[in-house]
């Protein structure tokens, strides 16, 4: 039988609502436990070394679909005032309009705008807000699988992921020349993420 014009346009606009078939997967929301996780970096310090530091003050979700592998949302804020590099003077700097700024801006967020699958590892596109500038940025990472019941009862689930984004495309310019015609800070910083996540009742 020949499909009617009404009933084609309104299956067409179910199709554009809901998506596709992986929208309609059951997903379920894990929420990041910090006490378990690492938001870290690091960035080139006078052209010959690394600082490596976190971030340890932040919440964040996933919502997904541990059996089918599928993940519709990411998202995560961090409070900049929670920055470490295991050495307080440094510290201090980062924490003021040099660097974070964060009397100004106490928070930077993230949130996933797409993925997809290259082999085993998710490339996950997403926004970062950091200064007030929203910039994409590309993490890639992999599922580290379910654990479906901890001590305690809970299901937990484990991703690793990395990404770097340029510091000055969000306006954190600060730096200095060093004599051989380096900077003190490098512009690139990497990311490195460990999160282990908690299902939610």
């Amino acid at each position: 039988m020949i499909m009617t014009t009404t009933r084609w346009f309104a299956l067409l606009a179910l199709f554009i609502v809901f998506g596709s078939d992986e929208s309609f997967a059951a997903t379920d929301r894990y929420n990041v436990d910090p006490d378990h996780s690492i938001i870290g970096f690091s960035v080139a310090h006078m052209v010959i070394s690394k600082t490596t530091g976190r971030f340890t003050d932040y919440t964040g979700f996933i919502e997904m679909d541990p059996d089918g592998k599928t993940v519709r949302t990411i998202e995560a804020v961090i409070k900049t005032v929670s920055v470490e590099t295991n050495h307080q003077k440094r510290d201090t700097h980062l924490r003021s309009p040099d660097f974070f700024n964060v009397e100004k801006n106490p928070t930077m967020t993230y949130k996933m705008t797409s993925y997809e699958m290259q082999g085993d590892q998710y490339v996950a596109n997403g926004n970062l807000t950091l200064l007030g500038v929203t910039r994409p940025i590309v993490l890639t990472g992999t599922f580290n699988g379910v654990l479906p019941k901890d001590p305690m009862g809970n299901t937990r689930a484990g991703f690793s992921a990395e990404g770097k984004i340029n510091r000055k495309d969000f306006g954190m310019n600060w730096n200095k020349a060093l004599d051989n015609g380096g900077l003190v800070v490098g512009n690139e910083v990497a990311i490195r993420l460990e999160i282990e996540c908690i299902k939610q009742k």
